[in-house]
């Protein structure tokens, strides 16, 4: 099987629209939070959310990607058109033998919603464009439209775990040979009144911010955003001499198969010992997690529960952090911010802060990095995703070595 490497990245996030911005805010742990705009915010239980500030679609993107496309698509192709110019792929493999692969769970919120209470209210014409931009899998049609991508394409909606489900399915296209190339991520713009009110009703939301694995903790940081890489095949980075920032080793899936919206530690614990064995690798080669780590007091439980159970006796010496404490949930396109968040941090040898987060919940037996970033050199590392409905993905990266 191909060795399969991590040649581009590309994001649009709350705290950086490009890698750049993005790796200097992570690890000074700097949180993307803002208050929510007042026709939103006047009769919710929280006030802040993970919005992405300044972003000009206008003079990022053509007139006719615009017209056509909605807020969550537009951060998909302005995340790809950056992967694409960092890795150079498109000259070194046929349209025919590279892939798209993306996750978004809600789809096109922002032109959906607005329209339909257009419809509801005043009545009258809909937008004729409104069919393409309501579409989920608008996302990677644009893409693969801008950049004349042929090969296989399309768009996975697992909730929370979207786009590491679609990450783990690139990963294992390239690694079988079914491809030379892919682009993968995930991308999402949610951030709605209805959204707000519907996540609201739930009362999973912080009334002031997210703060996984805190014994203070209230909820999650509503938020928005998209990642995107571009994988290839270990030969042909060497062979044209690309930069490697990283490499997918293991991707494991499971299901609870058990409730909606309540987690259960079997499924979170399946998906991680997957992970590993597609790895080739045993629970002591770990050396960091980037946690699934809403904020929720439920669901931070559970995946610690799972931690232990995985890594037994090394849980609570194990580096472990969650980002949404700084980008915010980004439904799904979380589990592609927090790969590159890992990416970054096996590179770097720096572990990210939970942010915001004084001090970790003692019961939950893990070591929670707190305070600031970590200076380390793992070996081996997990982003976790686990989503609403008990689907459950895990991916496992190594930096990079020859």
């Amino acid at each position: 099987m191909n060795r399969v490497v991590v040649t581009g990245l590309g994001c649009v996030t709350a705290i950086g629209q490009d890698v750049a911005t993005f790796r200097e805010n992570l690890f000074a742990g700097r949180d993307g939070f803002r208050e929510i705009p007042d026709v939103a915010a006047g009769d919710l239980r929280f006030q802040r959310a993970a919005l992405i500030e300044g972003f000009d679609a206008a003079s990022l993107l053509t007139s006719a990607q615009i017209l056509l496309s909605e807020r969550s698509s537009q951060f998909a192709l302005v995340a790809a058109q950056q992967a694409i110019a960092q890795a150079e792929i498109l000259q070194a493999v046929a349209p025919e033998e590279m892939a798209i692969v993306f996750g978004c769970s809600a789809g096109g919120r922002t032109a959906e919603e607005p329209a339909t209470a257009k419809l509801y209210t005043t009545g009258g014409r809909v937008h004729p464009l409104s069919v393409p931009r309501f579409m989920g899998s608008a996302g990677t049609s644009l893409v693969s439209i801008q950049h004349g991508i042929t090969g296989p394409a399309y768009t996975i909606t697992t909730a929370c775990a979207s786009a590491t489900h679609a990450i783990g399915q690139a990963f294992h296209m390239v690694r079988s040979g079914m491809v030379k190339a892919a682009m993968t991520g995930g991308h999402e713009a949610p951030l709605t009144y209805g959204f707000y009110k519907a996540w609201d009703s739930l009362r999973v939301v912080s009334q002031t911010q997210c703060r996984p694995f805190s014994a203070d903790r209230d909820g999650m940081t509503l938020g928005e955003g998209a990642a995107i890489f571009v994988l290839e095949t270990l030969e042909s980075a060497v062979a044209r001499g690309a930069t490697i920032y990283g490499e997918i080793v293991g991707f494991g899936m499971s299901s609870d198969a058990s409730h909606i919206t309540q987690a259960q530690p079997a499924g979170p614990t399946a998906a991680m010992r997957r992970a590993l064995l597609d790895a080739g690798a045993a629970p002591e080669d770990v050396g960091y997690i980037n946690a699934h780590g809403t904020g929720t007091t439920v669901n931070d439980n559970v995946e610690a529960e799972a931690i232990r159970t995985v890594f037994a006796e090394n849980a609570a010496n194990l580096p472990l952090s969650s980002t949404k404490a700084m980008h915010g949930h980004a439904m799904g396109a979380s589990g592609a911010i927090e790969a590159l968040a890992t990416l970054l941090a096996l590179r770097e040898g720096m572990l990210p802060v939970t942010a915001g987060v004084a001090e970790a919940d003692v019961a939950l037996g893990l070591d929670v990095i707190v305070g600031e970033a970590r200076k380390a050199s793992p070996k081996l590392a997990l982003s976790n995703s686990f989503a609403f409905g008990g689907l459950n993905a895990v991916l496992a990266f190594k930096p990079y070595e020859d």
